[in-house]
């Protein structure tokens, strides 16, 4: 309804003019001061203008007028500026202090950001607390129902689906794959999740999941495949795979052997398939440390039944806080009893124990009914497995980074940890003795399978070349060490020519326009100077980019040294190089972040989003990564003038759409 100060006025006729000042009055809440005027900022949204000698505010989005006089003030202005249908859309985010500007399309559109971004219960619209905290905030905001906000997301999810994939067609390099399987806590559904790896045009490391794909059981070769293998049509990457990093399990090789013989075309991969099949470097290290353990576990039991024991009880943990203050101990870290199947944990509850070694004893003194504290040698066994375990808890936190490449990192680190598993063996303590032979002994299970792609990548660090390769192989292999780093050396010179091929035609066709580009410019003056050139550069043996590349000096080995920025730079001397690197350098070493890294139980779906429908698990799982990639400024998804339209009326909650999807 119109406010009393509106008026429905004839267009402005030819003596309607602007107003160029406004009266002088102290400052108020509402105003805005620019020079030695003050205005309201009604003004910053309204035109002042005459008609027939009466002041009107004229909006400059919708051209409706408001009367102007002295005791009508701007409070109908300001209150029509948050309802004009043609405002532009940023002006809610100017954040003025005058104007409360509230739009109910924008606060949906934040809520349900937020649910994604953090991963609320879809629930959170129907708790009353949250309701009341809202209402707090913005008494005009309407809130949505479970199924409206759910609609919502998915609209989202669909939009950014959308911005990803153009994001994808216009990435020149190679992307790596990676696949890791997560399960759901309650009903144990299983889940793949696929995300795809490449350094953009900035040089920049980017990953993006491209699909979270509820997997039916038996998760058997054919339906991991089937499912990795539709998700590579549906984002036309089946052309533009360099590896896929999975983790070790004989489903998954049978798996990436049913995409190469079947799916794929060998003659779209790299060396036709010889590095497609990359093993995630953190699992194997898992595996390699799960072995160590299982000879060393009755040597720390000592140690694990003592946390248990004081861990116990409510009672028996102020008494050891209380004890720890006597004796005192400058650590302030819980005692946490470790998991079976997460190696680190093994290796966090040693090193605090040890730090309260002092307080276990003093309490083994007073308490009868503690009768597992641990001899002098438990403790000290505990010392050593915990300075070895060191070693591996360091390597997997550097595997499994997303911000910086691994592959180059991969095989220097790999190689110190052989070198320390056969010092350990010569060791005269025999359970570290034993521990590093049976990690040793999975070790080489692994060893040759990844050892090849990975020199390669080392040779892409200009401080370390093919010197890397050619230090560390003698200590590992010895006389034998030559015919592996020639087979390190010849996969690198055929990763080369399998680029150079595939970059000649492209090339050629570069220069060719380059000549007629330069022949029109200079007329024909320096034709005979190409004749030239080519003339002599045909008689001349010419050395490859490789060769120039691995004869040149090394770099000053610094911490500060950023690979990346420097393929960057040198991509006019070393064109074909440069793209190896920026393929070889986005291939991740490992399937999972950091946080999962050192379980061997796979990744868990929160209880509350596990009784979702997996269509809509997708979409919150799928945005959350695109939404925090866009805010973390690694990608441009996010279209942010063009946001998805939301539903225009509120629904009512449906129940058969809320128990399917909710």
């Amino acid at each position: 309804m119109a406010s009393q100060n509106e008026e429905n006025l004839p267009a402005l006729s030819s003596n309607a003019i602007s107003l160029d000042d406004e009266s002088q009055r102290p400052l108020q809440h509402d105003e805005v001061e620019l020079g030695k005027r003050r205005y309201s900022r009604a003004w910053k949204h309204f035109k002042p203008v005459k008609v027939n000698g009466v002041s009107y505010g004229l909006c400059k989005y919708c051209d409706r007028r408001y009367k102007n006089a002295r005791n009508c003030g701007t409070k109908s202005m300001l209150d029509h500026i948050p309802k004009c249908p043609n405002r532009p859309r940023d002006v809610q985010n100017e954040g003025d202090t005058g104007g409360s500007y509230f739009d109910q399309d924008v606060s949906r559109k934040q809520l349900a950001h937020a649910i994604i971004l953090h991963e609320y219960p879809l629930s959170i619209v129907d708790h009353v607390g949250f309701r009341n905290f809202v209402a707090s905030l913005q008494p005009m905001f309407k809130m949505v129902s479970r199924n409206t906000i759910k609609n919502d997301i998915m609209k989202f999810f669909d939009n950014l689906k959308s911005q990803t994939s153009k994001l994808l067609e216009k990435v020149t390099s190679r992307i790596a794959i990676t696949t890791d399987m997560w399960t759901s806590n309650s009903n144990k559904k299983g889940f793949m999740a696929i995300t795809g790896h490449f350094i953009d045009d900035s040089w920049r490391l980017q990953s993006h999941i491209l699909r979270f794909a509820y997997v039916p059981a038996p998760h058997d070769k054919d339906a991991l495949c089937g499912a990795l293998v539709n998700c590579l049509f549906d984002w036309n990457l089946e052309r533009k795979i360099s590896t896929i990093t999975v983790d070790n399990s004989s489903t998954n090789n049978a798996m990436i052997k049913t995409l190469l013989d079947e799916k794929l075309n060998k003659k779209d991969l790299l060396l036709t398939d010889r590095v497609f099949h990359v093993r995630c470097a953190a699992h194997i290290l898992n595996l390699i440390v799960q072995e160590g353990l299982k000879v060393i576990g009755d040597s720390i039991s000592k140690v694990r039944d003592s946390v248990l024991y004081w861990i116990g009880s409510a009672g028996r943990i102020e008494r050891f806080e209380e004890a720890a203050r006597l004796v005192h101990c400058s650590c302030n870290k819980k005692l946490e009893y470790d998991c079976p199947t997460r190696w680190n944990s093994t290796y966090l509850m040693l090193r605090t124990a040890i730090e309260y070694k002092e307080v276990f004893r003093k309490l083994s003194l007073t308490d009868t009914n503690y009768q597992s504290y641990p001899a002098e040698e438990q403790w000290s066994n505990a010392e050593d497995v915990s300075d070895k375990l060191i070693l591996f808890y360091r390597i997997t936190e550097q595997f499994s980074g997303t911000q910086y490449p691994t592959s180059s990192q991969y095989f220097t680190k790999v190689c110190e940890i052989k070198l320390e598993l056969e010092a350990w063996v010569k060791e005269f303590n025999p359970l570290i003795s034993d521990m590093a032979s049976a990690m040793l002994l999975k070790f080489k299970k692994y060893w040759d399978d990844v050892h090849i792609l990975m020199g390669v990548a080392a040779i892409f660090d200009p401080r370390y070349k093919m010197r890397l390769v050619e230090f560390f192989l003698p200590l590992i292999y010895g006389e034998e060490a030559s015919t592996k780093i020639q087979e390190v050396r010849s996969n690198c010179y055929d990763l080369f020519q399998d680029y150079k091929s595939k970059l000649s035609g492209p090339h050629d066709s570069l220069a060719s326009s380059s000549s007629e580009v330069t022949s029109f410019i200079e007329g024909d003056q320096l034709s005979s100077f190409d004749r030239f050139v080519a003339s002599s550069g045909a008689t001349v043996e010419t050395r490859s980019e490789l060769d120039m590349y691995l004869e040149e000096g090394l770099l000053p080995r610094t911490p500060s040294f950023d690979n990346l920025s420097w393929w960057k730079t040198n991509g006019l001397k070393f064109p074909t190089l440069q793209k190896m690197a920026r393929d070889l350098l986005a291939i991740p070493v490992s399937t999972v972040a950091s946080e999962s890294a050192f379980s061997t139980s796979g990744r868990l779906i929160s209880p509350h989003r596990s009784r979702l429908h997996p269509t809509t698990l997708e979409a919150l799982m799928c945005a959350r990564t695109w939404l925090w990639n866009d805010l973390n400024g690694l990608s441009s998804t996010i279209d942010k003038v063009s946001c998805p339209t939301l539903l225009d009326e509120e629904e009512e909650p449906d129940s058969s759409s809320l128990s399917q999807h909710c």
